[in-house]
């Protein structure tokens, strides 16, 4: 695989978008090669030095991607550079681009009910042509066995996962191993974003890496992370993840 850069104990994919696309992603998919993807930010590193399980599984994805700017930052005071920071909406629309051409199915799992309904609808709107093998929204128990043998069963070639917290990469790594194939992607607030329901944040306060505050308004539910994302800042300025 490409280069990476070790953050916090995590391997993180070193990629530009492009080549990650057109030389991993894109030919697994046509391969029906399995792969798992995690987009990781501060507070998913963090939680990665609190939580031995749940480091285990961020470890055993085929791609850890820098998609915050403070991992960004993390990188360039341990003198190292990462391509670019891969933005979540902007690789999940890469994606349903190239399935809408190929034939490839979807399936679209998390956010609030009222959510996931207006995602469906506004990828049907952009990708008429895309085929939607199915979708759930996020109000379950991640171990939920109805849940994991409805994804299965509609053995749909990408699987995007939107859930809260710990849940998202748990889930994909639960399912993981009794599927026959998929490209399984935690795409965290990616469908709030494209349903509409949430703004991106802006390139000002993330070029003065507040993105992190950005969304605790937008979303108040998590300032309970934020002295957590704080503690995560200062370590990587001091060196001490």
């Amino acid at each position: 695989m490409g280069n990476e850069i070790k953050i916090a104990s995590i391997n993180i994919t070193n990629l530009s978008k492009t080549d990650l696309l057109h030389y991993h992603l894109f030919p697994r998919l046509n391969r029906q090669q399995k792969c798992m993807v995690v987009l990781a930010n501060l507070l998913l590193l963090l939680e990665t030095t609190d939580n031995q399980a749940y480091k285990e599984i961020i470890e055993q994805a085929d791609y850890v991607l820098p998609a915050s700017k403070g991992i960004i930052l993390a990188a360039k005071n341990r003198k190292q550079t990462f391509h670019e920071q891969i933005d979540s909406v902007a690789l999940m629309i890469d994606l349903l681009k190239f399935a809408e051409v190929q034939g490839l199915s979807c399936y679209f799992l998390g956010g609030k009910d009222y959510i996931n309904e207006k995602l469906i609808l506004e990828i049907e709107k952009q990708f008429p042509r895309l085929i939607i093998a199915g979708h759930q929204h996020g109000a379950f128990e991640p171990t939920d066995s109805l849940i994991m043998e409805n994804v299965r069963v509609k053995n749909a070639d990408i699987v995007f996962v939107s859930l809260q917290g710990n849940s998202q990469e748990e889930w994909m790594a639960n399912i993981f191993a009794s599927c026959k194939k998929g490209l399984f992607i935690g795409v965290d607030e990616s469908f709030d974003i494209l349903a509409g329901e949430m703004k991106r944040t802006p390139d000002l306060l993330n070029n003065l890496n507040l993105g992190w505050l950005y969304r605790m308004v937008a979303k108040p539910s998590r300032i309970k992370n934020a002295g957590k994302s704080q503690r995560m800042i200062k370590n990587i300025l001091l060196g001490k993840d």
